[in-house]
Parts: structure tokens; sequence; C-alpha cells
């Protein structure tokens, strides 16, 4: 028989204690397509093309979704004629989990 406040404390193991994190992704890290991808990933959300601007030979590219925070993926100039992405552009973006690090706050 679980003890009292057992729930409570699994719920909080699961969900991480409730405490409050900032997950930094680097741009380079970010994919975005405008099809979602055939294999599995875990940290794959929907997303818009809001703004596209040059940084050096590659372009950042915004990302904004009702799923996630806003985004920005770093690609060569190349990738984003191959994929015709331009503002307002449906993409799926990812992101692998070893990518990500994550500061409580």
């Amino acid at each position: 028989m679980p003890t009292p406040g057992q729930g409570e404390r699994d719920r909080e193991e699961r969900d991480g204690g409730g405490a409050e994190a900032l997950a930094f992704i680097a741009p380079e890290a970010v994919s975005a397509r405008p099809r979602q991808a055939r294999r599995a990933v875990r940290a794959t959300w929907p997303g818009t093309v809001r703004e596209i601007t040059a940084s050096g030979s590659r372009l950042r590219v915004l990302i904004t979704s009702e799923h996630a925070p806003d985004l920005v993926a770093e690609i060569p100039r190349q990738a984003a004629t191959e994929l015709g992405l331009a503002g307002g552009t449906p993409v799926f973006t990812s992101v692998k989990a070893t990518e990500a690090t994550i500061v409580a706050v």
C-alpha cells in the first residue's frame, strides 16, 4: 500500500519535480523540413518560418510555433533554396535531445 504523499512524490519525480528550466539549443542543431521526418525523432513539432536573415555563408531561419518556444535554425543557403523556405512556409522542426543543454532557473 502506498504511503501518504507517495503519489505526489512519484509525480514530482516523473515531472522533474516541477522545477523551472531553460533549454539552450545551438541554431546549427535545429533541423527544419517542409514535411515531417520519416524516422521517429521525439523532439519534433510543427512551426512556421517567420524570418530569414543572412549570417555569413549561412542563413538564420526564425521559426515560431504554437507548440514550442521560437527557434532559430542555421542552415546553408543552398539547403534553404532546395527546401523552398521563405517567410510563412510551414515546416517541421526537430532537435536531437543530446543537442539540448538544460539549465535550472
